[in-house]
């Protein structure tokens, strides 16, 4: 009977220390629930800004992309002399990125219409045909390629302008390369090859083919010292 209160005083302390161990580990929990969704709400607005960010610009190239692709809209069916304002017509010499060095090509057509034309020399195919025409001729493709259209990939431009009988004789012989240009070849037959052939016609001073893309539109154009205004009559 003597050993009732001191097994009474253990059994107190032993339920008293259980209270406390429980105590603390219920509020090392909610501090760790705590600290999980604070950290998850700082989160949040930085993924959010994030997604706007990303919104953003894809609003952005759409919007930029937008009148672009009007322009590969099929070519008016006016016919000549139907009363249309008779402006200067272009041949533009362009250079834009690609996956490996670049692409070059033109644009052509006239500075009051929307529509624009494009011709340029592209291996036809997936990527094994580009790896191909590294050592052999591929068939190829003379019209606008994927990124032609697209501002955003533009690295070089030179425009010259002109008249209508001179945009006539040019730009049929720009036709005129593309049914006769039926392979590909990253030596010889290649897209500044394409784009100097054209050049050479109008009667401008061409660099060699052997350039990146970029520095051939660029160089195209100091070596002409930037002319805009073509005439044919003059050769």
């Amino acid at each position: 009977m003597a050993n009732r209160p001191k097994r009474l005083g253990i059994c107190l302390l032993a339920g008293f220390t259980l209270a406390v161990l429980l105590q603390c580990k219920t509020q090392s929990a909610s501090a760790r629930e705590i600290d999980t969704r604070a950290r998850s709400e700082r989160f949040i607005p930085q993924k959010r800004e994030v997604h706007k960010r990303a919104a953003a610009a894809n609003a952005l190239v759409s919007s930029e992309a937008a009148p672009i692709e009007s322009k590969s809209a099929p070519q008016s069916t006016r016919k000549p002399g139907s009363g249309s304002a008779k402006g200067p017509y272009y041949v533009d010499f362009r250079a834009r990125t690609a996956a490996s060095w670049g692409h070059a090509f033109v644009w052509f057509g006239k500075t009051s219409e929307r529509a624009v034309e494009v011709a340029g020399l592209t291996p036809a195919g997936d990527n094994a045909a580009y790896v191909l025409g590294h050592l052999m001729w591929v068939p190829s493709e003379t019209t606008a390629s994927y990124g032609d259209l697209d501002p955003q990939y533009l690295t070089a431009s030179y425009r010259v302008y002109l008249n209508e009988p001179d945009a006539k004789r040019v730009f049929a012989y720009i036709k005129k390369l593309q049914a006769s240009s039926p392979v590909w070849n990253a030596e010889t037959t290649n897209c500044t090859a394409f784009i100097g052939d054209i050049a050479e016609f109008m009667g401008l001073k061409v660099p060699h083919r052997w350039q990146r893309p970029e520095e051939y539109v660029n160089n195209l154009k100091a070596m002409n010292s930037g002319r805009q205004i073509i005439r044919l009559s003059e050769r």
